[in-house]
């Protein structure tokens, strides 16, 4: 029972000693690097073993310290260890960074899909302008004839009724070369595709 009795009488000597310590440092600010010196360890080793990566803790540790001086006049004593406050900034710190983290990386992900659709939008629109340019050049190597109804009838989007009429010929003459020309152009497709 006496050894009980006597960790706790330490237990209140030292929340005294520290109470009194974080009132002075609330009067006089150049006080709290005694308070920061008596906690340093604890906050960091809480810190480290949260975000794993010693230069973020370093950081963030930091950070702690800053805001607890910078908060310090806020601070009331509840016969609760000062170290249990400045973990509560630690805590606070770590899930700030985390969503400012996840929120960078979310963003990356986002502007790294745009630019992978934009390059395939962009390689996409290149090869159908090949295509395009492929299947041009071949209509102009048709027979005249041909190569005016397909042109008429696709790059102009006339019917076949205005091709017979500006040609001066009939609806069907009209519908058999438009059908010769693209037997001509499957073929010569195949030819180029390999």
């Amino acid at each position: 029972m006496k050894g009980r009795d006597a960790s706790m009488a330490s237990d209140a000597a030292d929340y005294s000693a520290e109470r009194d310590l974080i009132v002075a440092a609330q009067r006089e600010p150049g006080r709290f690097g005694e308070l920061y010196e008596a906690n340093f360890e604890r906050v960091y080793a809480y810190v480290v073993r949260r975000v794993r990566d010693r230069d973020d803790a370093q950081d963030l540790t930091a950070d702690v310290f800053h805001l607890a001086l910078k908060n310090l006049t806020r601070f009331e004593w509840r016969g609760v260890p000062f170290a249990a406050w400045l973990f509560k900034i630690a805590s606070n710190e770590i899930a700030d960074r985390s969503k400012s983290i996840a929120k960078r990386r979310a963003h990356e992900r986002e502007a790294l899909f745009q630019e992978t659709d934009d390059r395939v939008g962009v390689a996409a629109g290149f090869e159908e302008a090949e295509r395009q340019g492929r299947l041009f050049r071949l209509v102009e190597r048709l027979p005249r004839d041909q190569s005016r109804v397909i042109a008429m009838r696709f790059a102009e989007d006339k019917s076949i009724r205005e091709i017979a009429a500006a040609l001066g010929r009939t609806e069907g003459s009209i519908k058999q070369l438009q059908f010769r020309a693209m037997q001509n152009l499957r073929v010569r497709l195949g030819d180029t595709n390999g």
